[in-house]
């Protein structure tokens, strides 16, 4: 009997058009080795127990708006939980013929010669595109799906090759998404989004306690 491992997820989001050609889901895992300095979520490095998922039911979750085309992974780091998010994108593909897009601090060549985890080659081998590398603030262009230009964009099938859609140069656009009290700021955010976006939430955090010392504080996350 095989077992099914189960995903470490710190957020998901049905339906956006800021990570990828096309009205997209995402899932980003709990968990990164790196440490980037001025990461673009800090809260997701912790490798620590989050939401404990199925591939099967969160395939269903993130397929259930029938105008999603495409998954894409982030995080934290998908090379972690590579296996399970593997099983995922199988459990997607037989709902319908989605696309995937992955993030991942690793080199490709890395992932290739000495995978972090079980499961790399079966991630990649369902994977479109690949954006590799290290997020380093000072080659933050503001522009393009990668976070910086050190990192890489390769088309591991061809399938979103001739999409039109420019995932290195493009003008960035981002998304915030509000579910009670927490606050998600979806994409690679444009220069300046994030300070402002941080702003707002922690004033929207003094309001509240103004207003209620009891009230819980409006979660923030963020992340391509």
């Amino acid at each position: 009997m095989t077992v099914h491992p189960l995903l470490n997820v710190a957020a998901t989001h049905v339906g956006t058009r800021a990570l990828g050609p096309g009205v997209r889901s995402v899932v980003w895992v709990q968990g990164c080795p790196f440490h980037c300095p001025e990461c673009l979520a800090p809260e997701w490095i912790p490798d620590r127990p989050a939401r404990q998922a199925g591939p099967a039911e969160l395939a269903a979750e993130l397929l259930a708006d029938p105008r999603v085309t495409g998954l894409t992974l982030s995080g934290g780091e998908p090379m972690r939980q590579a296996a399970g998010l593997a099983e995922l994108v199988r459990h997607a593909r037989e709902i319908r013929d989605v696309s995937v897009i992955s993030f991942t601090g690793y080199r490709r060549e890395r992932l290739l010669a000495r995978p972090p985890s079980q499961g790399v080659p079966d991630l990649l081998a369902v994977v479109d595109v690949l954006i590799d590398g290290l997020y380093v603030a000072g080659l933050n262009d503001g522009r393009g799906l990668r976070g910086s230009t050190n990192q890489r964009i390769h088309h591991l099938s061809p399938r979103l090759e001739d999409s039109g859609y420019d995932f290195a140069n493009r003008a960035r656009d981002a998304e915030i998404a509000v579910n009670g009290p927490e606050t998600l700021l979806i994409g690679v955010a444009p220069r300046g989004l994030g300070a402002v976006f941080e702003t707002a939430v922690d004033k929207v955090r003094a309001s509240m306690r103004g207003a209620d010392t009891s009230s819980p504080s409006p979660g923030e996350e963020g992340r391509p």
